[in-house]
C-alpha cells in the first residue's frame, strides 16, 4: 500500500510530475487538477485527515496555525509535509517523498509477513 499524498495548490507541477514518473502508483492528486481550486486549509486539512493523506504544502505561515487549531479542538491532524520553496530543491523533495513511500511500502510488507521478517 502507497503512501497517500494530497499536493496543495501551490506546489510545483515538477514535482507531481516527477512523482508519477518515478512511482506511478503513488497516489497523489494536486488541489489544481482534483476540482479543489481555491479551498482554504482548513478544508484541505479536514480532506486529508478523511481520505488519510499526506498534505504537502509549502505554506509554513498559515499552515501550522491550522494545524494547532485543529489539535485545540481535538480534530485528528493528517500528515503534513512542509517543503522548501526552492526550485533547486525540486529533484531532492522528488527523492525524498519517494524514500517516505518506499519505506512505507516496506512497513506494510512486514505486517503482512507470516514468518518472521528484518
Amino acid at each position: 500500500m502507497s503512501v497517500r499524498f494530497l499536493a496543495d495548490e501551490n506546489i510545483h507541477a515538477d514535482i507531481i510530475e516527477g512523482l508519477r514518473s518515478r512511482e506511478p502508483a503513488i497516489d497523489i492528486p494536486d488541489v489544481k487538477t482534483a476540482a479543489l481550486r481555491a479551498t482554504k486549509d482548513p478544508m484541505l486539512l479536514e480532506i486529508a485527515a478523511e481520505q488519510d493523506r499526506i498534505l504537502i504544502t509549502y505554506d509554513r505561515k498559515t499552515m501550522t496555525r491550522h494545524i494547532a487549531e485543529r489539535r485545540a479542538v481535538g480534530k485528528p491532524i493528517p500528515g503534513v509535509f512542509i517543503l522548501p520553496d526552492r526550485v533547486s530543491a525540486i529533484g531532492e523533495i522528488i527523492e525524498w517523498l519517494i524514500l517516505v513511500d518506499s519505506i512505507r511500502n516496506r512497513r506494510v510488507a512486514r505486517s503482512n509477513c507470516l514468518c518472521s521478517c528484518f
